[in-house]
């Protein structure tokens, strides 16, 4: 069976769907690992290299049957509350991907610091978040560019994955552009938490309950219900045998 799914070339970015779900019933008590976070570089990346002027393939879920999933995180908000998240999930063992909006980075460079110091990995999220399936080929090259040259500036390289703002999935032309800037793979989802929707915490729990091994989740970091969410989310995911990794991970 392929180690991860491609999306079809060509697709269109979509807009975020759906509303938050209400509560489901309590899941059972929290025990926290002991085991320190799993580091980025525990299994070699088997991710292709992408030949010059050939779209970045796309990828939502991994299909190599392991129970694991993978927590990706869009980087922007108040730090503070971002490194508490962070923090949160390292003290259960959980490592996972931010992928960090430029100019968060620039108002917050320490940042980035925190996201790779708590054994998280970072990747690129556009530079200021808009809507990039409506800007110009000229500006969503910058868009890309700026935030991948501000990730390197802080931590030596480019950032793992891209990912399209304002979509969950990306254009053909988009595409294009990650590859041409460097990222050998577009990183979608095939979970949304909707917690920048502010639904409260036992919401965001129901919403990523539907994660099942292999899965892409999507979340914030600068949203208070999402670090309220946090232990009751990865009790959830342990209760049914699921370990949360890094992106690099989930599709090595």
């Amino acid at each position: 069976m392929p180690r991860r799914r491609l999306l079809r070339l060509g697709l269109a970015g979509a807009g975020l769907v759906g509303a938050a779900a209400a509560c489901g019933t309590a899941p059972p008590a929290s025990v926290p690992p002991t085991t320190p976070p799993a580091q980025p570089t525990t299994r070699p990346s088997t991710r292709p290299t992408v030949a010059p002027g050939a779209p970045a393939p796309e990828v939502e879920h991994a299909d190599g049957g392991r129970p694991e999933v993978a927590l990706t995180f869009h980087g922007a908000g108040d730090p503070v509350l971002a490194k508490q998240v962070l923090a949160a999930l390292h003290d259960r063992g959980a490592a996972v991907t931010v992928l960090a909006v430029g100019t968060w980075l620039q108002q917050s460079p320490d940042s980035a610091r925190v996201v790779t110091d708590l054994g998280h990995e970072l990747g690129n999220h556009t530079w200021s978040h808009g809507d990039i399936d409506s800007m110009s080929e000229s500006s969503a090259r910058a868009e890309i560019e700026k935030c991948r040259d501000r990730v390197a500036a802080l931590t030596g390289g480019p950032g793992a994955f891209f990912r399209p703002s304002q979509a969950q999935h990306a254009t053909s032309r988009v595409k294009v552009l990650a590859a041409a800037a460097g990222y050998s793979t577009v990183l979608s989802y095939d979970v949304d938490s909707r917690d920048f929707t502010d639904p409260g915490a036992a919401a965001i729990r129901r919403n990523v309950r539907t994660a099942t091994a292999g899965a892409v989740v999507s979340m914030h970091l600068g949203h208070p219900g999402t670090l309220e969410a946090i232990p009751g989310l990865l009790d959830d995911l342990a209760a049914r045998g699921l370990r949360p990794v890094t992106a690099s991970q989930l599709f090595a």
